[in-house]
C-alpha cells in the first residue's frame, strides 16, 4: 500500500543568505527582493524528489502553486493540490496547510525551509505525525533538519521501509539578536522524524567559554595572524574562532557576518554575495578562513550562505583554510558542507588541514 506523504515549501527561505541578510522574516522578504535574491527552494525540493528511490511506493499531497505544486509534475509522482493561497504567502498558510493534510490523511510531511518553518510546522501538527525537514532557510540550526536535500531523500525512503520514529527539536532563534550578531536560541518544541541519525544534522551549541577553550582560539588566532600573506585577501567568515583572529590583527570583527581584510586591514564588513564578487575584481589573490558552526559541523551553508558556490568556486577549495578549537574538532566525526550546489559540495569533500592550535593542525573529513 502507497504511503501518503505531505509537501510543503516555504518559498522565501534562504532568500536573504547571498545578499547578507540574517532572515526574510517580516519585512526582510521585500529587502531581500530589493537586494537582488533569487529563490533557493525550488531547487532544494527538486532535489529531494529527484533522489526519493522509492517514488513507486508514495502519493503526494503538496501545497498549493509556489508552495510544492510547481515542483512536482515532472518525477512521475501521483499527487493531489491541498487548499489554495494567493499572491502573498505567509506562515498562517504553512500551518493552515499543513493541518488540512493532516486531516486529510497524511502519514508524514516532508517541509522545505528554515527553523522559522520548522515552528509553524510544529504550531500546526506538534507530535502527531513524522515530518522530515529540508534545510533552505538562512537560520537552520534545529536538529530537525536534514544534513541536505539528498539526505532528507534517503530519510524520505526509510520511511517508506518503516523505520521507526524519534524526537528531535525545533530551536527558537531571534532573528533581530541574529542580525545585531548574537544567536540566542530556545527551545520551542520538537517534531517526530524518522530514527535515521547518520542523515540528521546535530543541534547548535553554544561556543565553548572555558578557560581551555579561550585560549586554544587565542594560540590559532596568533598563528594564522602570522601568517597571512599582505598580498591575499582574506574572507573571515562567522563565529568567535574567526572573530579571535581579528581581535589578534586589531580590527573589528561582526561575529554572524562575513568580513574581508587585506594587508591586516579591514577592507569590507558583514559582506553579502554582491560585496565579496565586488572585491575579486580588486584583488587577484583570496582566502577563505570558516570554522564549524556550534555543534552541527557545517563550514558551509548553514549561517555563511553569503559563501555562495560562485564564490567558493572563484577562491577553490586549495585556498580554504578551516580553524577550530582542539575540543570542538575532536566531538564532530566529520565537517559537513551543503552549498546548494552539489558539484561544488564533492568538490569540497575530502581532507584538509583544520588549524588548532599554534602551529598545531589536526586531519579531518568534509562530507557532502
Amino acid at each position: 500500500m502507497k504511503k501518503i506523504i505531505g509537501l510543503i515549501v516555504n518559498p522565501v527561505a534562504g532568500m536573504g543568505g547571498s545578499v547578507g541578510l540574517k532572515g526574510t522574516d517580516g519585512k526582510m522578504y521585500e529587502k531581500a527582493l530589493e537586494l537582488g535574491a533569487k529563490p533557493g527552494t525550488p531547487l532544494r525540493t527538486k532535489d529531494v524528489l529527484s533522489h526519493i528511490k522509492n517514488k513507486d511506493r508514495i502519493t503526494l499531497f503538496v501545497a498549493p502553486e509556489k508552495m510544492g505544486e510547481e515542483y512536482v509534475k515532472d518525477f512521475g509522482i501521483p499527487f493531489a493540490v491541498i487548499g489554495t493561497v494567493g499572491d502573498d504567502t505567509s506562515a498562517e498558510d504553512t500551518k493552515r496547510i499543513a493541518g488540512k493534510m493532516l486531516m486529510d490523511g497524511i502519514e508524514m510531511l516532508i517541509f522545505v525551509g528554515g527553523d522559522g518553518t520548522a515552528r509553524d510546522i510544529c504550531d500546526a501538527i506538534g507530535l502527531r505525525i513524522p515530518t522530515v525537514a529540508v534545510p533552505a532557510g538562512v537560520k537552520v540550526f534545529s536538529s530537525v533538519f536534514a544534513v541536505s536535500a539528498r539526505a532528507a531523500a534517503e530519510m524520505v525512503d526509510a520511511f517508506v521501509k518503516s523505520t521507526d520514529v524519534t524526537e528531535e527539536e525545533v530551536l527558537d532563534i531571534d532573528e533581530e539578536a541574529f542580525r545585531r550578531g548574537r544567536l540566542a536560541s530556545t527551545l520551542y518544541g520538537y517534531l517526530l522524524v524518522p530514527n535515521t541519525k547518520r542523515f540528521l544534522q546535530a543541534g547548535k551549541e553554544a561556543s565553548g567559554m572555558s578557560k581551555s577553550s579561550i585560549e586554544n582560539k587565542k594560540e590559532s588566532a596568533s598563528y594564522i595572524a602570522e601568517q597571512m600573506d599582505k598580498k591575499i585577501l582574506y574572507l573571515l567568515g562567522p563565529g568567535t574562532t574567526l572573530k579571535a583572529i581579528a581581535d589578534e590583527i586589531g580590527i573589528p570583527k561582526t561575529l554572524l557576518g562575513i568580513d574581508a581584510v587585506f594587508d591586516k586591514k579591514l577592507v569590507g564588513t558583514d559582506l553579502n554575495e554582491k560585496g565579496i564578487l565586488n572585491l575579486f575584481k580588486r584583488y587577484k589573490r583570496k582566502k577563505i578562513i570558516v570554522t564549524p558552526i556550534g555543534g552541527n559541523g557545517f563550514i558551509f551553508g548553514r549561517g555563511s550562505k553569503q559563501f555562495t558556490p560562485d564564490v567558493i568556486k572563484q577562491v577553490g577549495k586549495e585556498n580554504i583554510m578551516v580553524v577550530g578549537t582542539r575540543d570542538k574538532l575532536s566531538k564532530l566525526d566529520c565537517l559537513r558542507v551543503d552549498t546548494g550546489d552539489l558539484e561544488v559540495d564533492r568538490t569540497l569533500s575530502g581532507y584538509t588541514e583544520a588549524t588548532i592550535g599554534y602551529k598545531e593542525g589536526m586531519m579531518v573529513k568534509i562530507k557532502c
